[in-house]
């Protein structure tokens, strides 16, 4: 076991001065300590080095994060390629900037609160159990939301960064080798990261899919490099005309659809109008539905006038509706049905009269 302590950080350094007071003010002028590769299983008690700024212990054997609460002047800490499996003991490192965690065992980006002058935080590549993914602590991501602008979460098996949204300064996102896979999804979040201008998804099956380049540069104003390619004006420019002369094509479409179903339900309608309209005629019987075509055969004859006509329809009507009323009570009588006019009999009355 080899743990980092002041002993070990003066023997590296060959200080050779043995007044305590001496190797007190040592300590205080230290600002980085690079540990290295150099099999460090855990962190002693670092608070003498009160200004301590950068600290390398990456591909070493920690397993956990301790002993950091007072170096509160470090703003690099690199931790990548160990066997953390949590992130903890970190809240009191306020002028923390950059942290690096990549290549461990974290199941879960926690713990983060409070650091609001982390700028970059790198935890790709880490060491989970097959099938497993690696997931936000939603609490830790509205820490981040205002300092955050450098996410490197590649190679984590993840298949959703929606929850990225509240990353309102992320500026540079790098997700490689993960498992995104729809569109609509970036669709979703590349508006919300108004400030986001380069972005690598490589090796995500979402890079395959058609029209993935043309569809995210549409959705996002900000962006400038996707899978480290450059998005120049011109091409911007043509996506935006295209897009702008498709949806006027679809809006004309739709609106000559609109049109076209409307004339035809109005053609429709006037034909029904046109060929059927309920007609009462004067003969016995129930009203009929009629062809305007064929009222002229039931008109009565020329002779009578127009007011006659009349007369006799709106009695006839009103026998056949007092018939109906009878007939729904079971009861009619050989007096109700209407009989036809008689005209030669009329005729021969008035001869009579005038004689």
């Amino acid at each position: 076991m080899v743990r980092l302590t002041l002993d070990l950080i003066a023997k590296t350094n060959n200080f050779k001065g043995r007044k305590e007071g001496t190797f007190s003010q040592y300590l205080k002028k230290i600002t980085h300590i690079n540990f290295s590769d150099k099999n460090i299983d855990a962190i002693e008690d670092l608070s003498l080095c009160k200004n301590l700024s950068v600290l390398y212990l990456y591909d070493n054997r920690i397993n956990q994060i301790t002993n950091l609460n007072h170096s509160t002047n470090l703003t690099h800490l690199y931790l990548q390629n160990n066997c953390i499996s949590c992130i903890d003991n970190l809240r009191s490192l306020k002028k923390l900037e950059k942290l690096y965690l990549g290549g461990n065992y974290i199941a879960v980006i926690e713990g983060l609160e409070g650091l609001e002058e982390l700028r970059e935080l790198h935890v790709e590549s880490q060491r989970l159990p097959l099938g497993e993914k690696l997931l936000f602590d939603p609490r830790t991501l509205r820490s981040l939301a205002k300092s955050l602008s450098i996410l490197n979460i590649g190679n984590n098996n993840i298949d959703d960064i929606r929850d990225l949204e509240i990353l309102e300064n992320l500026n540079h996102l790098i997700a490689v080798d993960n498992q995104l896979l729809h569109v609509k999804d970036l669709e979703f979040l590349l508006p919300k990261l108004m400030k986001l201008w380069k972005m690598d998804l490589s090796g995500n099956p979402v890079c395959h899919k058609p029209k993935y380049r043309d569809r995210l540069i549409l959705v996002s104003k900000s962006l400038e490099f996707l899978d480290g390619k450059e998005i120049k004006d011109v091409e911007r420019q043509f996506l935006v005309n295209w897009k702008a002369s498709k949806d006027a094509r679809k809006i004309s479409k739709k609106r000559s659809i609109r049109n076209e179903d409307a004339k035809n339900s109005y053609m429709s309608n006037f034909e029904t109008m046109r060929h059927m309209v309920p007609v009462y005629y004067p003969q016995v019987g129930k009203p009929k539905i009629l062809y305007f075509s064929d009222i002229q055969r039931y008109l009565v004859s020329g002779s009578e006038s127009t007011a006659s006509v009349q007369e006799d329809n709106t009695k006839t009507t009103e026998e056949m509706g007092n018939l109906s009323l009878k007939e729904s009570e079971g009861v009619i009588t050989k007096q109700d049905v209407p009989q036809p006019l008689d005209n030669s009999k009329e005729k021969e009355n008035m001869l009579t009269e005038d004689k």
